[in-house]
């Protein structure tokens, strides 16, 4: 809950991740990927980046083909333009020999020949009018394809990598930040759309042009096309060597983006903490701090990007000119015709332009490349997976732990070591111990967010990790300590899976929030704001045990969900469970003994060890935690009670 207010930006896990994600893994009610990206996201190795642009481009391809055909189509209208310019200039209006294709000829043949339109160059006219229409129209269905391949394309990426993380293990989220997740899936997602739809579609149109535009140049005059061409090596080159270095500071702009997003969203979800520990410039000290290390990343990129069109400014300059200076010396000399100078000069604006713009895709390939790799990330992280031949299994057996031992990461410490206990189906089952003893991570082993490092957890004989992670999260019931609320109505949290009214307000009325909601000025449909930033912590605590009840499951657990209501309504909501819950098997969880005193049997957890194991009246008369535990709380009651006997009795 700290962590907006002292955690380096670096050792911020994905909380808020965390949480939502363990929220929808409890309730399994997860979306499920379809079996073909099923296939395609089972392995942990690196994924080829060809091979993640295909699974990018499913469901788009066939947009992106009309897109590059209409393109193709739109490349040879304007080829066709300067051919007819230069026929008007050197045959129609000059004497020039016709040197049309014989195709050409025939057409305008037809029309009369080159009197006829010597006499009406409003047919020229018309003609290039009617090139520019089909131009136009090309133009009009290539745009309107590629922004649906574009489009279509990112909501196949995120459906994709939203699918992929909701199957990752609950370990990759406390590992991975949530504000970076976030940037990965949107601004990365963004970038690698404008290189497919921007610069990928435009290489076969690129390469038409150049290739015509390079055999009309020759065909009019080979050396000065040589002289036009001298300059494609360098452009090329030099747009190779910036590519590294704007791929090399685009990654640091992506990586600084995600931190500077891990604070923003940490702050703003974590506002009430903020501003109750006054820590106001802290947070904005440390968002001016990244977000000014962020700036500097970006003008770093722009001076790179600014050198690199520089350069190629020049180099075109440098290119034209020269083109300009050699025709106009060959139209002197007589080896160039007027028309064919403007023709010429016509096609070496379409060479040069679609040139740099092909050393532009080198440059824009680097910085996809880089959100390429990045999504690949997360789209190559392992999922869960069920073991071969994984089956269901009844949940309302016995749940044994047998030599269970955990730690988590790879050389954690040990959080609980050689712990094995029976909990009696049908029965009642306290928990006990204090801060770091394991006493959630036993709820985490039991749900199957994580595995035991030894040992193994059974549930009437059957080891739980031989059955489906899906059915066991659905069979068992989750009440956390801080509940995670999403921000839709009571109602719609409440009934997360698909509850009836009926039952939505049976299960309120069990947690004892009923009265509260009704109270609300919308009632159930009462919006519950962001992690339910609306509600207090007792009525947050008492949604996500009505959200439980209506899952009926046969296995409940109740990791400290009832420390932020008072005693008094604790003792209504132990006694409204003790009735609702019928043969279920509960998990109590909790720092009261009052909480635990009348369960079935009282596990006391000391640093990851059982330290004692009983029923309340059991334990309460031999020395140990217990005891002691129960003595001090007892007393402070005692003194609690007496003190505000005494107020009473002053105040009369």
């Amino acid at each position: 809950m700290y962590a907006a207010l002292s955690v380096p930006p670096k050792t911020v896990g994905g909380s808020k991740t965390v949480a939502a994600g363990a929220a929808v893994a409890f309730f399994g009610c997860s979306m499920t990927m379809t079996e073909k990206k099923k296939k395609q996201n089972t392995g942990g190795g690196t994924i080829p980046s060809g091979r993640l642009l295909l699974m990018f481009l499913d469901g788009s391809k066939r947009f992106f083909a009309v897109s590059m055909i209409s393109s193709l189509v739109l490349s040879a209208i304007d080829l066709v333009n300067p051919q007819i310019i230069r026929f008007t200039v050197d045959t129609v209006i000059g004497k020039e020999k016709s040197d049309l294709p014989e195709f050409a000829n025939r057409i305008v043949d037809l029309i009369g020949g080159v009197p006829v339109l010597r006499e009406r160059l409003w047919i020229i006219a018309a003609a290039i009018t009617v090139f520019a229409l089909l131009s136009a129209v090309f133009r009009y269905i290539q745009r309107l394809y590629n922004t649906k391949a574009s489009e279509t394309l990112v909501e196949t990426v995120r459906n994709l990598l939203f699918a992929h993380i909701e199957r990752l293990p609950f370990g990759w989220h406390m590992k991975n930040r949530t504000g970076d997740i976030i940037q990965r899936c949107t601004s990365d997602v963004d970038i690698v759309k404008e290189f497919l739809s921007e610069q990928l579609t435009a290489i076969l149109q690129i390469v038409i042009k150049v290739v015509f535009s390079l055999a009309v140049m020759f065909s009019m005059n080979a050396k000065l096309a040589l002289a036009a061409t001298l300059t494609m090596p360098v452009i090329l080159l030099y747009s190779a060597i910036f590519g590294r270095r704007i791929g090399k500071h685009f990654r640091e702009c992506d990586e600084n983006e995600g931190v500077l997003s891990t604070i923003a969203q940490e702050n703003l979800t974590g506002v009430r903490v903020v501003r109750a520990f006054g820590r106001e410039k802290f947070e904005r000290d440390r968002f001016e701090a990244q977000n000014n290390k962020y700036t500097e990343c970006w003008i770093s990129l722009t001076r790179t990007l600014s050198d690199f069109w520089a350069v190629g400014d020049f180099t075109s300059c440098l290119q034209i000119l020269l083109v300009v200076v050699l025709g106009t010396v060959s139209c002197v000399n007589g080896n160039l015709t007027a028309g064919e100078f403007v023709s010429f000069s016509l096609y070496n604006t379409m060479l040069i332009g679609p040139v740099r713009r092909l050393g532009r895709i080198i440059s824009e390939m680097s910085k996809a490349g880089v959100s390429i790799d990045r999504l690949g990330e997360v789209l190559e992280a392992e999922t869960e997976q069920d073991v071969p031949n994984a089956a269901e299994a009844p949940m309302d057996k016995d749940i044994a732990f047998e030599n269970v031992s955990f730690h988590y990461g790879e050389d954690g410490p040990d959080v609980l070591e050689n712990v094995s206990f029976t909990v009696p189906a049908g029965k009642s089952f306290g928990i006990l111990g204090g801060t770091g003893s394991g006493k959630s991570s036993l709820l985490l082993l039991l749900c199957r967010l994580y595995a035991p490092t030894e040992g193994k957890i059974t549930v009437g004989g059957v080891d739980i990790a031989d059955m489906p992670a899906r059915y066991v999260r659905e069979n068992v019931g989750v009440v956390l300590q801080e509940p995670f609320l999403f921000s839709r109505s009571v109602q719609e949290n409440i009934g997360i899976c698909g509850a009836s009214d009926a039952e939505i307000r049976a299960a309120a009325v069990t947690a004892c929030v009923d009265g509260d909601i009704t109270r609300f000025s919308q009632g159930y449909d009462t919006m519950v704001g962001e992690r339910g930033v609306s509600l207090s912590g007792g009525q947050k605590q008492r949604v996500a045990i009505a959200r439980m009840l209506t899952k009926k499951t046969p296995v409940i657990v109740f990791d400290d969900s009832l420390s932020a209501v008072d005693t008094e309504t604790d003792e209504k909501i132990r006694t409204a469970l003790r009735r609702s819950t019928g043969n279920a098997t509960v998990l109590l969880i909790s720092h009261r003994v009052t909480t635990l005193m009348q369960a079935d049997r009282i596990l006391v957890l000391d640093g990851g060890r059982v330290a004692e194991l009983g029923t309340h009246a059991q334990l309460v008369v031999k020395p140990g935690i217990y005891r002691d535990i129960y003595n001090i709380q007892m007393q402070s009651a005692d003194r609690a009670l007496l003190e505000e006997g005494v107020g009473e009795h002053g105040s009369h």
